[in-house]
């Protein structure tokens, strides 16, 4: 399989930094030629034949040799490179991902960077990743070049590699990925005969029962606001939600009210260590942003709550009698997602990490330089598995340093990976998407095609967002009434996992399907659901963990 990611970056590379030359108002039918590249004050003509050549060659034309001498050995070797690239991916495929919203948004962001940022712009981009997909060698940068609908591409070299050296190359790759991983995208909507609509809520009415517990031995006090519903039985397992950092326990409220609705008793706390609270405290500068101790107190915290219901459950109140605390499912988010895989079996594996986090963080995206605190840990191993865990779901979870390379396999329990294909802070290739195959079965992968990092959470706690700017790395992001459809859906797959712990696993598994999720998906948004990364997408990763051991 030829390298997605250079091709990839290639494309990123030009037509990020590209100024397009546009001869009329609309666009001509007769496709680029020519390209006028750019470099400071120096101009260079280069006819699409030469770049050809240079290609299957190696060895630039004379008509290219005074140029490529203004040109460092590494740049001349990324030219070459994004040139030969190549793209297998047919225009179906390119065109339902143009068609998705954050296949809108890559078109529009690489429209934006041209000299023609308005609609016209956009169909340009799109007409020439589609038309290039047409070409016999597959889509690459020449055949994208060659379909292109305009005469002249004017192209600034130096913007170009200022974009390739700075664009957060995994999110991209991602796009990619999930364009491979659902075959059963490109057959009809199916019928299914549903048992009941989980996006639905249960007919119970929920009560919040607000704790302040008290764990003297770590010195934490740990806030839990406990969910639950007179239809609460010990024949349903407890859910504890954990929440990402700098967050809140309202994180996840909408899905914890919705499943106590069914008469599961949710359990959302607050990690004292990395809460919304110490972040403040960071911002004064009073505090380090995580300390390396909480990557072993967070699973705690959830031990110790554990501890705390089963009390409650022997307690004459409320709750007494209607728990279940050795059969527990935890649904963690970011930060969380992490902490639920560790209480699930998977195991702390440090010494990559800290020889890794030696380096420049500064290059690294969000979720992963978070990691890198967890190397003021002494030991290299942790193992903070609760066997009274049964379950596990993790959304959009940091893994890609965390747990080394087969810490992921000490997984105990079934589990189910949400990834989003726009999340820019933990992007899914790397942090999700790349350690599930470790995973032992039962486990369920999840993409959101056009989802972003925050698009899972309670909107009461992404009010800000519309104020932040949209960047490479942070930003953008769909939360609220945007992404009414993907909370629905993470409805409906958390209350199918808890029912695996019931007797009612049979009626519910329905909704942990690839057809399912074909049902569930918008046309701004289409869910994939797998239990094993097909070979086409399993070449996708593969390409990127090739090209990341040559840097």
């Amino acid at each position: 399989m030829r390298s997605r990611l250079r091709w990839l970056l290639s494309v990123i590379s030009f037509i990020g930094g590209c100024a397009y030359s546009i001869s009329g108002a609309t666009p001509s039918v007769q496709a680029a030629q020519t390209i006028v590249v750019r470099k400071g004050f120096s101009t260079e003509s280069i006819e699409i034949a030469d770049l050809r050549q240079l290609a299957e060659t190696g060895t630039a034309p004379s008509s290219l040799r005074s140029f490529a001498r203004n040109l460092s050995s590494q740049q001349r070797s990324q030219i070459l490179s994004a040139l030969r690239a190549k793209f297998d991916i047919d225009v179906l495929q390119v065109s339902r991902l143009l068609d998705t919203e954050i296949g809108s948004a890559i078109a529009s962001a690489l429209a934006s960077t041209t000299s023609r940022q308005d609609n016209v712009g956009v169909l340009d981009v799109r007409s020439g990743l589609v038309l290039g997909a047409r070409a016999p060698e597959g889509l690459s940068l020449l055949s994208f070049i060659e379909a292109y609908p305009r005469q002249t591409l004017y192209i600034d070299l130096n913007r170009a590699f200022k974009v390739v050296e700075n664009f957060n190359s995994a999110f991209w790759q991602t796009q990619w990925f999930m364009a491979e991983i659902a075959p059963q995208l490109t057959v009809k909507r199916p019928q299914l005969n549903l048992p009941f609509d989980p996006t639905l809520p249960g007919t119970a009415s929920v009560q919040v029962l607000n704790l302040k517990l008290n764990d003297t031995q770590r010195r934490r006090e740990i806030p839990v606001d406990v969910y639950w519903s007179e239809a609460a039985s010990p024949a349903k397992p407890i859910i504890v939600l954990s929440h990402g950092l700098g967050s809140v326990r309202t994180d996840m409220r909408y899905l914890a009210e919705h499943l106590a609705s069914y008469g599961y008793v949710v359990a959302a706390l607050e990690h004292p260590g990395s809460n919304e609270s110490h972040v403040k405290q960071v911002v004064r500068g009073k505090a380090p942003l995580l300390d390396a101790q909480e990557f072993l107190d967070r699973p705690k915290d959830i031990s110790f709550v554990i501890d705390e219901l089963e009390k409650l459950n022997q307690k004459a109140g409320e709750l007494q009698g209607k728990l279940a605390p050795d059969r527990v499912m935890v649904i963690g988010y970011s930060l969380g997602g992490s902490t639920a895989l560790s209480i699930a079996g998977a195991e702390l594996q440090l010494a990559s990490l800290k020889e890794r986090c030696k380096g420049n963080v500064i290059s690294f995206n969000l979720g992963e330089a978070s990691q890198c605190f967890a190397s003021g840990l002494p030991e290299d191993r942790y193992q903070l598995r609760d066997p009274r865990v049964k379950a596990a779901i993790a959304f959009n979870p940091t893994t890609s340093l965390l747990f080394g390379e087969t810490g992921l396999s000490a997984v105990q329990v079934p589990t189910l990976i949400e990834a989003a294909s726009a999340d820019k802070t933990t992007p899914a290739l790397t942090e999700q998407i790349i350690g599930f195959s470790q995973i032992p079965a039962p486990k369920w992968l999840v993409g959101v095609v056009g989802g972003t990092h925050l698009s899972v959470k309670d909107p009461s706690t992404t009010q800000d967002q519309a104020r932040q700017p949209n960047t490479l790395y942070t930003g953008g992001e769909v939360v609220g009434e945007q992404a009414v459809a993907i909370r629905s859906y993470m409805k409906a797959i958390a209350l199918a996992m808890a029912a695996q712990l019931t007797d009612d696993a049979a009626k519910s598994a329905i909704f942990l399907t690839p057809e399912y999720a074909q049902l569930a998906s918008t046309d701004a948004f289409p869910i994939r659901l797998v239990t094993e990364i097909p070979p086409k997408a399993q070449a996708v990763v593969d390409d990127f963990l090739q090209n990341q051991s040559k840097r």
